[in-house]
């Protein structure tokens, strides 16, 4: 059921309460208040969410092999301030395995990302020519970053002066999606 239905019938019970005759005025009140409580509540999560949402551009991480819900673990626990947002699975009729990740949200310093494990297998998959390009505040936070995220990986481009910056790295984790780590 929809939010937006919810709370279509939240609002029309509390009409409904509210116009009754009933013996016990003093419960429909209470439940009256109940329900407008809810009805807050859902619509402070609909705006936080479009808040969240608006003119953000998103990173859309699509895994073909089930791996969405590890690979958001392994990102959540490198970087630093980083939270899941929301999580949906795919239910018990679903056309892959149930409770795997149907979408979910997570922040990873700052920045959105959106994770999901697809039932189709794609003739595609993750590219290097489409990476996550990270400006690291020192030199320890690139040298963590580059080795965590290479570990069981690929490192494309190991970490030197390039020219173009002091020092760079490229690599593509474990989970095929690459990243790109640069030296302010």
């Amino acid at each position: 059921m929809s939010i937006k239905t919810t709370i279509s019938i939240v609002l029309l019970a509390m009409t409904f309460l509210s116009c009754s005759n009933n013996k016990n005025e003093k419960n429909n009140l209470n439940e009256i208040k109940l329900l407008q409580a809810e009805k807050d509540s859902l619509t402070a999560i609909i705006t936080q969410n479009k808040t969240i949402m608006k003119n953000q551009m998103i990173r859309s991480l699509t895994f073909q092999d089930g791996n969405a819900e590890n690979a958001m673990n392994f990102y959540l626990n490198i970087f630093d301030n980083s939270k899941i947002i929301n999580v949906n699975r795919w239910g018990k009729d679903a056309p892959t395995d149930e409770e795997k990740i149907m979408q979910a949200t997570f922040e990873l310093d700052g920045n959105l990302f959106m994770c999901s494990d697809s039932p189709p297998i794609h003739d595609w998959n993750f590219t290097p020519a489409v990476a996550n390009y990270i400006e690291c505040e020192s030199e320890s936070e690139l040298e963590m970053l580059f080795t965590k995220l290479s570990e069981n990986g690929k490192v494309m481009m190991p970490l030197n002066n390039y020219g173009f910056s002091q020092k760079f790295g490229f690599i593509e984790d474990q989970f095929g999606v690459s990243w790109q780590l640069n030296l302010k």
